[in-house]
């Protein structure tokens, strides 16, 4: 999601940089000499046509190797609360969530990317998400693999719709997804409050309240509710890397475009993995 909003991404600054043949306006590139022979032209011709990487464009490869990277270091991070030291787990959440969500505005303010703080971000947010699926597992066997699996399921088959076609960030969808972001960050605050000032005795504050004439928690419905944001933003994030690579955004941009790609990965893994939580604590 994080992708969204760089103006690199747009495909506005590069339409108006380049002409056809990916040269300069003004015909070929800086240094190229001003005549060649016949010969030299055919061979250019006949030669292989250059790819993103001999020009230093962006690239599917690119993303895909730099979010591999990113869910690396997740997992490198995760790693210490669950098994390196797991006597620290709580300090060691505290620290994650903190510096996770500073590192993160940082990172989304940025107009140019820094590889070493999207980085330290995913290793910040593996300590949170370690010791909070750490202690969800000890209360909920198993619910690591199935927050796991449910989040690839999700992402795959965002995917395959995008790829489709069926779904797009159209600037409607995008005007609701907006406006339900906003209503979902607004919930999430007051919840926390509640929560923190005593308001509900609930671990899950109001989520884990039921539904009025139900035996269904709040917390079903919403997270189902979040999931699906989560979902487009996913689809927002491949729609913003499609423009950068059709538009030849340069190459270190697909560090923007990964650290966009994590952060949607993190809210819906917690996000089904809450979710799985209530369900399993509602049996």
């Amino acid at each position: 999601m994080a992708t969204g909003s760089n103006p690199v991404f747009n495909g506005k600054n590069f339409r108006a940089q380049t002409t056809g043949g990916g040269y300069p306006q003004g015909g070929l590139a800086q240094g190229a000499p001003e005549t060649m022979s016949a010969q030299q032209l055919q061979d250019l011709y006949n030669g292989p046509a250059a790819s993103p990487a001999d020009t230093g464009r962006m690239s599917f490869d690119d993303v895909i190797v730099k979010t591999l990277a990113c869910l690396g270091m997740i997992l490198v991070g995760a790693a210490i609360p669950a098994f390196i030291v797991p006597q620290f787990t709580v300090p060691l959440m505290i620290v994650g969530v903190i510096g996770g969500l500073v590192l993160g505005l940082v990172n989304a303010f940025k107009r140019e990317p820094v590889p070493a703080l999207i980085l330290a971000y995913a290793g910040l947010e593996g300590l949170f998400l370690g010791g909070l699926t750490m202690i969800l597992e000890a209360q909920f066997p198993n619910i690591a693999l199935q927050a796991i699996l449910g989040t690839l399921s999700v992402f795959g088959v965002t995917l395959l719709l995008f790829r489709s076609g069926k779904v797009r960030a159209t600037p409607k969808a995008m005007k609701f997804f907006m406006i339900a972001v906003g209503g979902y960050a607004v919930f999430s605050l007051i919840n926390m409050g509640l929560m923190i000032f005593g308001g509900v005795s609930d671990p899950w504050g109001l989520r884990g309240m039921d539904i009025p004439g139900t035996s269904i928690p709040f917390g079903v419905a919403i997270g189902l509710f979040a999931i699906g944001l989560a979902a487009f933003s996913l689809i927002i994030d491949f729609t913003s890397i499609s423009v950068g690579v059709r538009n030849g955004a340069p190459r270190r941009y697909s560090w923007t475009a990964a650290f966009g790609l994590t952060v949607t990965l993190v809210w819906l893994y917690v996000e089904i993995l809450r979710l799985l939580a209530i369900l399993r604590g509602n049996d």
